[in-house]
């Protein structure tokens, strides 16, 4: 119970701006976006797609790089949660063309061309895990492909981040010496607070009890991978760097050779 006491006036109090792309520290403010400019780099493998989806779009924000990157698709800002969505549409309220949508049962399977799916599959649960993959492999279109980021956090990356976070909120789920030690050593907590960002949206909060490892051996049973990278500093790997990014397939479809 304390864990969701410590982390929860994060959420409630500051927008997700304030959260990512505006936090006072500039070291964070650069690697928020680069994850951007990153999945970008990765998007240039998929031509000319028609219709673009941000999965799970926090504020909208990449969606300011995929109006100009994609001037004639059709951009989709799917984000269920209504407090963020609004935050979005303020966010989004000078970029032309996108589509704000809280509901996917709208979007025709089978539409969509390029989907992205940045810093959400941390948050998700198992079994929201799973919906989100059967629901981005129902809207993909047969020669689609979805670009996910997720964060390192086990090894160097763990250390380096729970020292950061326990000189910010020591004593957080995500801020204790045990738990960021597990990570480190590279068996994350397994038992994570979760609570309802929205009615019927379960989520955690915290991105410590993530383990990109498992989380990239789910991806392989439900899509074929093609390629990864880690950011911002891709030759270091996931062993030092602090995120990692997956272009994927459809199931069954030939993996192409990253160029």
């Amino acid at each position: 119970m304390k864990s969701y006491l410590t982390t929860e006036p994060r959420v409630r109090h500051l927008s997700y701006s304030d959260l990512t792309f505006s936090d006072p520290n500039p070291i964070k403010r650069y690697l928020q976006r680069s994850r951007l400019t990153h999945a970008m780099k990765m998007a240039r493998r998929v031509p000319a797609p028609r219709t673009v989806l941000d999965f799970g779009a926090g504020n909208g924000e990449l969606c300011k790089y995929l109006r100009p990157a994609f001037p004639h698709a059709r951009i989709l800002c799917y984000e269920p949660a209504p407090h963020l969505l609004e935050q979005a549409r303020e966010n989004l309220r000078s970029t032309e063309g996108i589509d704000l949508v809280a509901d996917l049962d709208a979007v025709e399977p089978g539409s969509i061309d390029l989907a992205f799916s940045l810093e959400v599959f941390e948050h998700l649960p198992p079994r929201e895990t799973a919906d989100a993959f059967a629901r981005i492999g129902e809207l993909l279109s047969p020669d689609g492909r979805l670009i996910i980021g997720v964060p390192v956090e086990v090894g160097v990356p763990a250390l380096y981040k729970g020292v950061f976070r326990m000189i910010r909120r020591y004593g957080a789920f995500d801020a204790t010496v045990t738990n960021v030690l597990a990570c480190v050593i590279g068996r994350p907590p397994l038992a994570r607070p979760r609570k309802e960002i929205a009615a019927g949206l379960h989520y955690h909060l915290d991105h410590v009890g993530f383990d990109h490892r498992r989380f990239r051996s789910l991806l392989s049973e439900s899509f074929e991978v093609e390629a990864l990278a880690a950011t911002p500093w891709p030759v270091l790997g996931t062993a030092l760097n602090p995120e990692v990014y997956y272009l994927v397939a459809p199931a069954g479809t030939p993996v192409r050779q990253a160029a």
